[in-house]
């Protein structure tokens, strides 16, 4: 493409070539990078007052053997130090959540709702799950992830893509049947006659299956492969049956800890413990220590949250305002503790490059203007204004120095940049500051808190800032579909495993605008007013990440392409929203909250009851 108006720019992006491109970036692995899914699916949930629903009464304990707790007493001259709990089976846990599944099947229709995963987690099992301190993708039913490292991937000399899972030996339905590669051979063929959307980037060229293997050949290379068999369907049980009717209110034989007892609707989903659950602990002792879990459905957040004050439930993972999360640390000293991460939602400011810019007199085009804006602004300062983590990084939010952070405030030069910017664009400023009109959601506080601090920080350099903040319906319906915006605010959705960085460059892919693509902003599309050398290195960078199966290799092209994207100013990260979790501690040992769409239950086979 020819050079556009912002090619006559300060600085530049270096080298055309990925590979030399790649020299000027970070090689540490990814943590977390995100995915094609707008945030307006995590938007605020309209919740009806209703009545509070009682606790359901638990069944009694099964008959498994415990270990008993035996503490010695100090002999003389020795100091006594508080002995940890050792823990007990069976007891329950009561788990409150302000959602209600549509179904329990992840792959209908409202099936992808968080609360639909967070269920799930106790009685579904993939090919993987999400680590929740590294935030790394780990097997689960297989013995390791496929890679072209461990032999597990091959690229073919027809230029097809070959994976093999080896599924452990121990891998067992709730009803004792083994998990085989027939199962996943089935979910394929299931996936493919409902056209679900997983199924819809692969080209299946073959699959072969065996007792404890499955191979499949995949007619491109693609490093989407990773994240593949979230949930693995068993073929003897739903093989026949209706797949989409008659698996919502019932479930088929589990895979995970728990197996599904009942539906209460409107209240509560209860789970009860797979006495043929394959997993094992640490010392090889049996999973999971619970008997029962129920997910207890209160919809109205302060309800929610009395009920975890009143220990009506065990665990609870609210919205993370300042104040729920101040009001749950106080109670701390009564034994309750509160886990506040860094979550997968991100928050970004960012320009609209396409003509349908409402805006008529917008310097969005020019890369002074742009890098003017990143001067000016603080992301510390706007995302702590609202009780966000910081970011400078948008394939993963989790590292402290990612490639924005090369725009620290400073007035001055931001000032100077303007003064480019104007003199490119034939203004004459500051006698005639350059409009900035800015719009975002205004059905909650964070955005429009943000919105009015932008106004002050951007003043300051010369930019009038007009806002026009706008419901989310419309927002994220007429405006972004048809690029109306001029500087504009949303979030992204992260997750976890290093193929998500190839969906995370999918946002900024210049030949993909809406409807077909995610990419809103119109950054070098066609019709967009940037079309330059950037674009290109872009483009060339993200068509080798698409058709590479070798994670190093993607990694590195992952973040050559994030670094074009921030020497340009494409958009401007700010913040993770943050996540929390509240356990009380003094009754339930083993929980760790996980920040991915893994959720907070992710682990809930480890989770025991030190009360018994």
């Amino acid at each position: 493409m020819a050079p556009g108006p912002d090619s006559h720019r300060s600085g530049g992006v270096g080298p055309t070539s990925p590979q030399r491109y790649a020299e000027r970036v970070d090689w540490r692995p990814l943590r977390r990078i995100a995915v094609f899914v707008l945030a307006v699916v995590l938007g605020a949930v309209a919740c009806a007052e209703s009545p509070q629903p009682s606790a359901p009464t638990t069944r009694e304990p099964t008959t498994t053997e415990a270990p008993t707790t035996t503490l010695a007493e100090p002999t003389s001259g020795e100091t006594s130090t508080t002995a940890v709990p050792i823990p007990t089976y069976g007891g329950s846990v009561v788990i409150g959540d302000d959602q209600e599944p549509m179904s329990l099947n992840p792959f209908v229709p409202g099936g992808d709702n968080f609360i639909t995963t967070i269920i799930g987690q106790a009685h579904l099992a993939g090919a993987y799950d999400i680590d929740a301190t590294t935030l790394d993708l780990i097997p689960e039913l297989l013995t390791e992830l496929p890679s072209i490292g461990n032999g597990g991937v091959t690229i073919n000399d027809d230029g097809t893509m070959t994976v093999r899972y080896q599924i452990r030996d121990e891998a067992v339905w709730s009803d004792g049947e083994p998990i085989t590669g027939y199962d996943f051979e089935f979910t394929v063929e299931a996936m493919n006659q409902r056209d679900f959307e997983w199924v819809e980037p692969f080209d299946f060229v073959a699959m072969e299956a065996g007792d404890k293997t499955f191979e499949f050949t995949l007619a491109d290379p693609t490093a989407l492969y990773e994240t593949m068999f979230p949930v693995v369907v068993p073929r003897h049980a739903v093989a026949g049956t209706d797949f989409m009717a008659d698996w919502n209110d019932e479930m088929w034989p589990a895979a995970g800890p728990f197996v599904f007892s009942e539906w209460q609707r409107g209240e509560y989903v209860r789970l009860v413990r797979n006495a043929n659950y394959w997993k094992r602990a640490d010392d090889g002792g049996q999973l999971p220590y619970l008997d029962e879990v129920t997910f207890r459905f209160i919809p109205e957040t302060e309800s929610l949250v009395y009920a975890f004050t009143q220990r009506e439930v065990d665990v609870i993972q609210p919205p993370p305002a300042p104040e729920i999360i101040a009001r749950l640390r106080g109670l701390e000293s009564a034994g309750a503790e509160v886990q506040v991460r860094a979550g997968p939602v991100w928050e970004h400011l960012n320009f609209q490059f396409g003509p349908a810019n409402r805006n008529a007199e917008s310097l969005n085009r020019y890369l002074a203007f742009r890098q003017a804006v990143a001067y000016a602004i603080s992301a510390d300062e706007l995302a702590r204004l609202v009780g966000w983590q910081p970011i400078s990084s948008i394939i993963d939010p989790g590292i402290g120095d990612g490639p924005w952070a090369q725009y620290g405030q400073d007035l001055a030069k931001a000032r100077d940049l303007l003064a480019i910017a104007c003199e490119q664009a034939g203004r004459l400023c500051p006698a005639k500051p350059p409009v900035m009109t800015f719009s975002t959601t205004s059905n909650a506080d964070a955005r429009p808190k943000i919105a009015d601090r932008l106004v002050d920080v951007l003043g300051a350099v010369g930019i009038d800032v007009e806002l026009q903040l706008e419901d989310s319906q419309l927002f994220f319906g007429e405006t972004l579909d048809n690029g109306t915006w001029d500087v504009g605010w949303w979030a992204w959705v992260a997750s976890a495993g290093a193929s998500g960085a190839v969906a995370t460059l999918d946002l900024f892919d210049p030949a993909a605008p809406p409807p077909d693509g995610a990419n809103y902003y119109r950054w070098g599309t066609a019709d967009s007013v940037v079309k330059d050398d950037a674009v290109s290195q872009f483009s060339e960078v993200l068509e080798v990440a698409r058709s590479t199966a070798d994670r190093e290799q993607m990694e590195t092209l992952a973040r050559a392409a994030e670094q074009i994207l921030a020497d340009n100013v494409v958009v401007i990260p700010i913040g993770a929203r943050t996540v929390v979790g509240a356990v009380w501690a003094d009754k339930l040992l083993g929980y760790e909250m996980n920040s991915t769409q893994a959720s907070h239950t992710w682990n809930i086979e480890n989770w025991r009851r030190i009360d018994l």
